[in-house]
């Protein structure tokens, strides 16, 4: 059975990573990739059947492993969580904590939680995946994940974390706002040079903005287009040379708008919106580690709340 459950692990790893030299690397040492392709071996010759399409460049699900895959990590987490019973005996929570976040949550949230929880459970290790994709948690292998209301899952349990109100900020290199100048309203955007986020679904993410009541939409053209998360610190860059505007998170920019490398535009319609929040699944149990992330997170939250920085903006 303990053979069994191991290799169903490993096809797991392997299933998720897309490979077995990616999987080895993703267990911290504890697989060799050799090690993980013979498990594999073992458990699509125990059941008759092939479970992974092999090439030298990468590895995917067949249809049988697809469908295993589908029924398999709801399975194991299952397990995991039974065995996690045993970390209510120890004087500290262990384990590993697997978080799926955006990549605003990963600059803007997570450097002011991580360090100080870290340093107070030595014993969790903490696996963040970054990426804007709808994604089922459960089925990803990750225990918790970060989103904005909007795009939380179904039947979740949210807790919120990080700042509680958030705006979008739109700006410029004083070179770029010397040579177009300075739009009046949004729609005056539909003139300038923008540089536009692309998520991973393919559509675009429009710019909001609102005052006094009237909201604006607008879908802007320019000369970038970068995906959301990993080219977003480029698109900064070329703004920050001048060749466009830029419209994301205002802390994400507020370092550069303080050096004065780029200028806020179009700041009364800034539109405030509701920030992160944490969410796992609403059972019963919940595996040591992530429940001590929650209840760091809680305790952070109240701390805030106090200090007056859960208020909404003016």
């Amino acid at each position: 059975m303990a053979e069994q459950l191991g290799d169903l692990a490993a096809f797991l790893a392997v299933a998720r990573s897309g490979g077995f030299r990616e999987a080895a690397r993703g267990s911290g040492g504890t697989s060799s990739a050799s090690g993980l392709s013979e498990a594999v071996r073992r458990l699509e010759a125990r059941l008759g059947v092939r479970l992974l399409h092999r090439t030298t460049r990468s590895v995917a699900p067949t249809e049988a492993g697809a469908r295993l895959l589908e029924r398999l990590g709801p399975a194991l987490g299952e397990v995991e969580a039974a065995l996690d019973v045993v970390n209510g005996f120890r004087d500290r929570p262990a384990g590993t904590l697997r978080l799926n976040v955006p990549a605003s949550a990963a600059r803007l949230v997570l450097p002011a939680i991580v360090p100080p929880f870290l340093a107070a459970y030595p014993e969790i290790r903490l696996d963040v995946v970054v990426e804007e994709s709808f994604v089922d948690i459960l089925a990803e292998g990750c225990d918790a994940g970060i989103r904005y209301d909007e795009r939380l899952e179904q039947d979740m349990i949210a807790i919120p974390i990080g700042p509680r109100w958030q705006r979008m900020a739109t700006a410029a290199s004083p070179a770029y706002l010397a040579a177009r100048g300075r739009p009046a309203h949004p729609r005056d955007l539909m003139q300038h040079a923008c540089l536009r986020g692309r998520f991973a679904s393919g559509s675009m993410a429009s710019w909001e903005f609102e005052r006094a009541g009237e909201v604006v939409v607008v879908d802007p053209s320019g000369p970038l287009i970068v995906r959301i998360a990993g080219g977003v610190d480029l698109a900064v860059e070329v703004a920050r040379a001048g060749c466009g505007i830029i419209h994301m998170f205002e802390g994400w920019l507020q370092p550069h708008i303080d050096s004065g490398a780029l200028v806020p535009v179009l700041e009364d319609w800034a539109r405030p919106f509701t920030g992160p929040f944490l969410y796992y699944p609403g059972r019963r149990y919940l595996p040591a580690p992530l429940r001590a992330f929650v209840d760091f997170v809680r305790e952070q939250s109240a701390v805030a709340g106090m200090d007056g920085a859960g208020t909404t903006p003016a």
